[in-house]
């Protein structure tokens, strides 16, 4: 589906004035399940040129289907979206629509600016090309509660699909639970949580008790490093950037589902191992979809990043361990 990436100003609030509250039919057993288990935020691969490289982000699809992921969401800050231009995040939102279809897979988009105005920019656009849900940070501008919950209302009157709700990132206000619940109860959209705010696990605790109405999913994040604990507490799955490991993810879910709880501590074990290297060596992660055959570069608008033969061989000594749950 073609959509100008230029849409103005003026397109937006016609639209905004167009359209009425949708109602939440969508929404049905089935759709609500898509929003759970093991979803990978996407990282964004870069040319030698420091272009974005839409080939890769296509293929970058098929490796999470072949690694039995629940699903895909772009872009957030693990896809570099502030280093982004508003052009490349929309030719990014058509090449995942068209890659992801027929996979299975829940897509995501991430809507997020720094005011409403510039996240219904994208949220129309998005919506067109039919994801399963959306995600939208909090907007930096916001001043108070109440104008985060105008924001998101403005969301839910562009989508009747799920929205998730991320608790971090935004300004330095926090999304109580009182909020956060009394926003899923006047947008059922907003039901679904990406929690990353203070004491997560106790936030996490406190939410479950709205479950499942009007709270329908809590996510964890942080890179799965604490999905261990949050998947036993009784969490819905976790949204992270992890691609470069989907299959152990999926892997992961997997075993909690089938209650195999050695599996999932070796597992998880394992995992530990090589993402423990992210504050030891930069840019494992890009090493990683390089060293998988995703992407062809490990660019980064963060920084440059190469890697001596000790780094490479640490990296590989880790990754080995992971061999045992790793898609053929």
């Amino acid at each position: 589906m073609s959509v100008n990436p230029l849409i103005t100003r003026r397109q937006v609030l016609a639209g905004i004035g167009a359209t009425t509250l949708l109602p939440y039919s969508n929404l049905i057993a089935a759709e609500e399940n898509k929003m759970r288990g093991a979803l990978m935020i996407l990282s964004t691969p870069y040319t030698e040129s420091n272009e974005v490289d839409y080939e890769d982000l296509a293929k970058e699809v098929a490796f999470c289907a072949n690694c039995g992921v629940q699903g895909l969401v772009w872009p957030q800050n693990s896809s570099e979206q502030r280093y982004l231009s508003k052009e490349e995040r929309i030719k990014g939102f058509q090449t995942l629509a068209e890659a992801n279809r027929g996979t299975g897979m829940a897509l995501v988009f991430g809507v997020q600016a720094d005011d409403t105005e510039g996240m219904l920019e994208y949220a129309i656009i998005a919506e067109s090309l039919n994801p399963d849900g959306m995600i939208a940070i909090p907007p930096t501008t916001a001043n108070s509660l109440e104008e985060i919950r105008d924001y998101y209302r403005a969301l839910c009157e562009i989508t009747d699909k799920p929205v998730f709700v991320q608790t971090s990132g935004g300004p330095d206000i926090e999304l109580t639970i009182d909020f956060l619940v009394d926003l899923a109860r006047e947008l059922p959209q907003c039901g679904y949580i990406k929690e990353e705010y203070g004491r997560v696990q106790e936030r996490m605790l406190a939410l479950q008790k709205y479950k499942p109405d009007p709270i329908r999913s809590v996510l964890g994040a942080t890179f799965g490093r604490g999905w261990l604990y949050e998947m036993r507490i009784g969490t819905d799955g976790v949204m992270t950037g992890g691609a470069m490991y989907g299959d152990i993810f999926a892997k992961m879910w997997e075993f909690h589902q089938l209650g195999d709880e050695e599996a999932l501590l070796d597992c998880y074990s394992k995992l530990l191992l090589i993402t423990n290297l992210d504050s030891l060596i930069p840019g494992v992660r890009l090493y990683v979809m390089q060293k998988r055959g995703v992407f062809k570069t490990t660019k980064s608008r963060r920084g440059e990043y190469s890697f001596s033969p000790q780094q490479i061989e640490e990296i590989d000594y880790r990754f080995e361990a992971l061999k045992p749950y790793l898609i053929a």
